[in-house]
Order: structure tokens, then C-alpha cells, then sequence
């Protein structure tokens, strides 16, 4: 049987890994070209305000923290404080990783588009893995050295919980003050550019461009990356602490056991990763990078024929290979490739640590059905987002009478896609709940068992976010072949990883809100437990007005950040309007845009806006546990994480088709670029925008922050003002 602490210490020798890999993969991208000297100074105006943006906001952030960290070092425990801090930092840290190889990766992922399609696949991709990577291998070594600290503590799972909350209050900040800068510029670019004036999107004449490049960037780079980390630490956290409750001589395997699925997750991460950048193809980097085990692997593999055996043999047929007419399906199936390739490899060394541990062969078949459910969810969202398939095309054929029956399609198709992921969510519990009562006799092994089945989901998060983190990497790459005038096959090459991408970006969120869901169940589980609630009465007092209040939230929350995108992009409209107007020769292309003005009113947006929808996610569990009591705060979490969930999956999804309609458009279908169509298309777009990037996004993380501060502060709510 291997006890906690040794599975933890290969969790941490496994997070060292995880960084060697990154530093390792951060070198091999920057050596890459970077085209010539107009893409790089439109690369350098996009680095320069994602990184202005990112500053300003940590800045806030960081008074955030100190504040809370106090709190909790005042009214609970200083350890707790000092692992709130702790997720904090490195929550920031992954994110900022993310967006710093983001803006730098995108020039070189146009420049190499030059030279082939599955050149610039191979260098975008490369800059997610770097952000899928950090995610999980930071995650990693900040709770097994939080756990080591506090070894021997008997309170050290419940000091954890603070890393978790500091990882999900950052994320929360990012996900929706990047949102809200990057939908607020891409409304406004659009509307103004595309709509009005006619001009292709990323036109190097419209005043928003840079800041609609920055934003895809700090919103869906470092956003979803502090995102995922929450999601992948709270995962954790949870299953760790119920299997704290688990008596018998298990209780130490118990809680190493969502370690050591999470250690060796690195590995098959690393391997689907592999199947994606690992086959060098005719071109290779620039001079300088340095050659790879992953390199010499293939390259040895090359030489073999197609049937030959061995393991170089079955890489050499197994590797994606894309060529230059491959379509939308041939992308996907490249990647759908790499993602069931991790997740073979994770089950067959998460069955060796099962029964390495001691514990029932039960637990192998959970984290079997977390990874079902968590590729099923995946598949689903494809089939509604991607331009390939019947509902996104339904939206297309929508256009031809309009933005009024487009808006109808959309949110009819995001209602639609709710269901099929809700019923795989409610099998996944069922299952779960089921196979760990049988397991172990309790519903406690059960609730402990949804928590193994959301680590399972998310073990492969290195690969699954890489497929994610790419997509705005590919989209700023065909901004700068456009800006830059360069062929225009080359922007046809971007364009294809921009579709795959949306795609996949919505994949990403899929996989973020079912894992959300798991978790925030076994946080409950955990909460029950640690507020020493004994039965909870449905139809008692507070409970039934909690959940009410609870399943409002998530509108609420909606309307805030939806209104917040508004607000920004009608000061962009306003702006990129003036500037059309006032400066002589802009449209003609004689004059150059006033970049900085539009990069600055959309911080200023973002940074202001964020601070309510951020700061309601803190205060209001806090105000329900003190004055409606313990009971109707477990009523809230129930509410707010059954509406947010379908909410969250809704607007995901109607915004990734909406977005995915216009691009099918946009090849030639019902009149092209330009054609009525076209247009109703990106009102379509415009509206999905903070659907998809900003509001629906958030929600997964707004159930995970309200469910972990509950659990954070359990010890501390009693029966509240209403007792009867």
C-alpha cells in the first residue's frame, strides 16, 4: 500500500518533471522565426498591452489576496492564510506563463503557417502545451509542498482547501476582467469594422485591432489557463479531503490516491502532446533549436517503414499528420487523437497505482468513467460548435433571413446542447456514487468517488488544455499575416487552425464545467461534513429560500458581466468611430489608427467592471452561512451549481456556434464574405461573443469559489438568524 506522503512526493517529483518539460518547450518556441520586421512590430504592440493589461490587473488582485489573507489569518488559522496566498501566486503565475508565450508564439505560428499547414499547427499547439503544462505541473508542486509543510498537522487537508481558494479567487478575477477586455475590443472591432465599414476582420485600419489581439490573449490564454488551474487543484483538494472521512487502514491511500492519478497524468499528457508536435514533417525550426528526445524518437521512427514494429513503428502510425488540403475534420481528428491516446495511457497506469495503493478495483473503473464522460461532454460540444456539423449549419442557413432568426437558432441550438451533457454528468454521479458504495458500504466512499471521477476527467489536462490554449495563439496568427499583407495562403492556413480552435476552445469549456460540477458536489459533500450538518431538510426554513437564491446567482452573475462587455465595447464603438472620422486617410490606409486609445479604454472597462461579479462571489456564501445558517448556504451551493451549470453550458456553446457559423459563411456558403448572410452572421458572432468568452466561461468557477469559501469557512456559520 502506498501511504499519502509517498504519493504525494512522486506527485511533487512529478510537478518537477512537468516544469523541466516547460522550460524545455519554452526554448524550442522562442527559437523558432519570427518573420519579417512588420509582423514583429505588430507582435511587440500586442505583447507590450497584454502585458500592460496584466500588471494593472494583478496589481488589484494582489490588494485582494492580502486583504482576504489577513481575514482568514485573523478568524481561522494563519496556515490557512499562508496556502490562500500560495494558490494565489501560483494560480497568477501559470496564467501569466500562458499569455507571456502566447503573444510571443503567434508571430512564429505565422511565420511557420508560411512554410506549411502543419508547421504553424506544430508551433501553436507547442505554446498550449507550454500553458497546459504549467497549469498542472504548478498546481502540483504547490500542494504537495503546502501538504509537506504541514505534515503531521492534523488540519493540513483543511489548510489546503486554502490553496484552493486562493487558485479559484484569481481565477475568477482573470476570467472575467480578461473576458470583459477582450469581448468589450472584439465587439467593438467588429461592429464598427466589419459591419459598418465593410473592412476584413483584423484590417490593420480599425483603431481596436491590437486590442482585439490582446484580448484573446489575457482573456482566453490566461483566463482559461488560471481557470483550468482551479478546476485541476480543486479536483484534488476535494477527493483528498473526503477520503480524510473514510475510515479503516485505508485513509492514507485514500487521500494519495487523486495524487498519484494526477502524477502519472503528466506522463500521458506528455505523450498525447507528443502526438501532435513530436512529427518534425520536411520543414524543421529555425537553426538553434535544440533537438529533443521527442525529436530523435520520430526521427528514428521515419526511417522505419509504415508497418514496422516495435514502439517507433506504432509512433510513426500513430503521430498526427496533417497535410495542406486537410479539412476542419481532419484538424480535429488529429487532436481527438492526441487527447484518446493521454487517456489510454492514464488509464493504464492509473489501474497500476489502484492497485498499488490497496484500494478497491472500484476506484479504477470511477476514474474510467471520468474520463467517459469527460470525452463524451467534449464530443458533444463539437458536434454543437464545430462548422462541420447539422446545428452550427443550421445557424448558417438561419443568417439568410437575418440577425433576428440568427439570434433565434443560436440560443435555441446552446438550449438543445444542454441536455446530453447534463444526463452524461448525472450517469457520471450515478455511476460513481454506486460503484463506490459498493466499493467501500457508504455514501461517503460514494461522494468519494465523484471527487476521483472529476480528478479522473481532468488528468489529461496537460493535453486537453493544449488543445485549448492553442486556438487564440492561431487566431492572433492570422490577425498578423493580415496586418502584415503576407499570402494569402497563408491566412487561409490560419484561418483553418482559427476554426479548429474555436472548436476546440469550446471543448476546453466543456471539459471546465463538467469537472466543475463533480467537483463542486464532492466540495459540498465535504462542507456537509465539515459544518457538522447531519440530515439536510429540503422542505425546512432556509433551505428551500437558499436554493432559490442560489440558482439566481448564476443570472445575476450573467447580467453583470454581459453588461459589463456592453458598456465596454460602446466606448470602443464610440472610439474606433471618432478615429474614422477625425483622422484624415484612415480608411484609405494612408494614416495609421490610434492603437493605445482603444488598449486603454478597454483595461480601464475591464478592470473596473470586474471588481462586483468578482467580489459576490466571496461575500455572498459568507452573508448566507451567517444569516440563513449552515443549512440554507448547503441549499445555495445546491441552487447555484444546478442552474450555473446548464447556464454555463448554454452560452458556451451557443457563442462557439454563432462564431463557427459565420466562419462556415465565410467559405463560400449561402454568398460568402459580404453577403447579407454574412452580415447577420456577425451580429450572430458579436452577440456570442461574451456568451462564449465571458460570462459562460466564468460560471464554472463561480460554482467552484462559492462551494470552496463555504468549505474554507464551515467551522464558522451556526443556525443563523432564522431558527425556528
Amino acid at each position: 500500500m502506498i501511504h499519502a506522503s509517498t504519493a504525494v512526493i512522486i506527485a511533487l517529483l512529478m510537478g518537477i518533471a512537468g516544469v523541466a518539460y516547460v522550460i524545455w518547450q519554452l526554448r524550442r518556441i522562442l527559437d523558432y522565426d519570427q518573420g519579417n520586421d512588420t509582423m514583429r512590430s505588430i507582435a511587440a504592440a500586442i505583447q507590450e498591452g497584454a502585458s500592460a493589461f496584466l500588471t494593472r490587473e494583478y496589481r488589484v488582485l494582489g490588494i485582494f489576496v492580502v486583504i482576504v489573507a489577513v481575514v482568514i489569518a485573523t478568524f481561522l488559522h494563519w496556515q490557512t492564510a499562508l496556502a490562500f496566498v500560495f494558490g494565489a501566486i501560483a494560480s497568477a503565475g501559470a496564467g501569466y506563463l500562458g499569455m507571456y508565450v502566447a503573444v510571443r508564439a503567434n508571430v512564429r505560428t505565422a511565420a511557420a503557417a508560411s512554410r506549411g499547414l502543419h508547421e504553424g499547427l506544430r508551433v501553436a499547439f507547442g505554446s498550449g502545451a507550454i500553458m497546459g503544462m504549467s497549469v498542472v505541473s504548478f498546481s502540483l508542486l504547490g500542494m504537495t509542498v503546502l501538504y509537506l509543510i504541514f505534515k503531521g498537522d492534523p488540519n493540513q487537508l483543511v489548510y489546503l482547501t486554502g490553496f484552493g481558494f486562493g487558485a479559484s479567487s484569481i481565477a475568477l478575477f482573470a476570467r472575467v476582467g480578461g473576458g470583459i477586455y477582450t469581448k468589450a475590443a472584439d465587439v467593438g472591432a467588429d461592429l464598427v469594422g466589419k459591419v459598418e465599414k465593410g473592412i476584413p476582420e483584423d484590417d490593420p485600419r480599425n483603431p481596436a485591432v491590437i486590442a482585439d489581439n490582446v484580448g484573446d490573449n489575457v482573456g482566453d490564454v490566461a483566463g482559461m489557463g488560471a481557470d483550468l488551474f482551479e478546476s485541476y487543484s480543486g479536483s484534488i483538494i476535494a477527493a483528498a479531503t473526503l477520503g480524510a472521512t473514510l475510515g479503516g487502514g485505508a485513509t492514507a491511500a485514500f487521500i494519495g490516491l487523486p495524487f498519484l492519478v494526477a502524477a502519472v497524468g503528466v506522463i500521458s499528457s506528455l505523450f498525447g502532446i507528443y502526438m501532435v508536435i513530436g512529427k518534425q514533417n520536411d520543414a524543421m525550426p529555425a537553426a538553434g533549436v535544440p533537438m529533443g528526445f521527442s525529436d530523435v524518437a520520430v526521427g528514428l521512427s521515419s526511417t522505419a517503414p509504415a508497418t514496422a514494429g516495435g514502439l517507433m513503428g506504432f509512433l510513426k502510425r500513430y503521430v498526427a499528420k496533417v497535410d495542406e488540403n486537410a479539412t476542419l475534420e481532419d484538424l480535429l481528428t488529429a487532436l481527438r487523437r492526441s487527447v484518446w491516446g493521454a487517456s489510454a495511457v492514464i488509464l493504464g497506469l492509473s489501474l497500476v497505482t489502484v492497485l498499488l495503493s490497496g484500494v478497491s478495483f472500484n476506484y479504477w473503473l470511477v476514474i474510467l468513467v471520468g474520463l467517459i464522460a469527460g470525452n463524451g461532454i467534449a464530443y458533444v460540444t463539437e458536434h454543437y460548435t464545430s462548422y462541420t456539423e447539422k446545428p452550427t449549419q443550421s445557424i448558417a442557413k438561419a443568417c439568410q433571413t437575418g440577425p433576428a432568426t440568427t439570434i433565434i437558432q443560436g440560443v435555441a441550438v446552446g438550449m438543445m446542447s444542454t441536455v446530453l451533457p447534463v444526463l452524461i454528468t448525472a450517469v457520471a454521479i450515478l455511476l460513481s456514487i454506486w460503484l463506490g458504495h459498493k466499493a467501500d458500504g457508504s455514501l461517503t466512499a460514494g461522494l468519494y468517488a465523484v471527487a476521483l471521477a472529476g480528478v479522473g476527467m481532468l488528468s489529461t489536462l496537460g493535453v486537453t488544455l493544449a488543445t485549448d490554449a492553442y486556438g487564440p495563439v492561431a487566431d492572433n496568427a492570422g490577425g498578423i499575416a493580415e496586418m502584415s499583407s503576407l499570402p494569402k495562403e497563408v491566412r487561409h492556413r490560419t484561418d483553418a487552425l482559427d476554426s479548429l480552435g474555436n472548436t476546440t476552445a469550446a471543448t476546453g469549456k466543456g471539459f471546465a464545467i463538467g469537472s466543475a460540477v463533480l467537483t463542486a458536489l464532492a466540495l459540498l459533500a465535504a462542507y456537509v461534513s465539515a459544518a457538522k450538518i447531519d440530515t439536510l431538510h429540503i422542505l425546512g426554513a432556509t433551505m428551500l429560500p437558499g436554493i432559490l437564491i442560489g440558482a439566481m446567482l448564476p443570472y445575476l452573475f450573467s447580467a453583470l458581466t454581459m453588461s459589463a462587455v456592453g458598456k465596454a465595447a460602446h466606448a470602443i464603438v464610440l472610439e474606433v468611430r471618432r478615429q474614422f472620422q477625425e483622422i484624415p486617410g484612415l480608411m484609405e490606409g494612408t494614416a495609421k489608427p490610434d492603437y493605445a486609445a482603444c488598449v486603454g479604454i478597454s483595461t480601464e472597462g475591464a478592470l473596473k467592471e470586474m471588481i462586483i461579479p468578482g467580489t459576490m462571489a466571496v461575500v455572498v456564501p459568507l452573508v448566507v452561512g451567517f444569516v440563513l445558517g449552515k443549512e440554507a448556504l448547503a441549499g445555495l451551493l445546491i441552487g447555484t451549481t444546478a442552474s450555473g451549470f446548464l447556464l454555463a453550458v448554454m452560452m458556451a456553446n451557443a457563442g462557439g456556434a454563432w462564431d463557427n457559423a459565420k466562419k462556415w459563411i465565410e467559405t463560400g456558403q449561402y454568398g460568402g464574405k459580404g453577403s447579407e448572410a454574412h452580415k447577420a452572421a456577425v451580429v450572430g458572432d458579436t452577440v456570442g461573443d461574451p456568451f462564449k468568452d465571458t460570462s459562460g466561461p466564468s460560471l464554472n468557477i463561480l460554482i467552484k469559489l462559492m462551494s470552496i469559501v463555504s468549505l474554507v469557512f464551515a467551522g464558522a456559520f451556526g443556525s443563523g438568524w432564522f431558527n425556528f
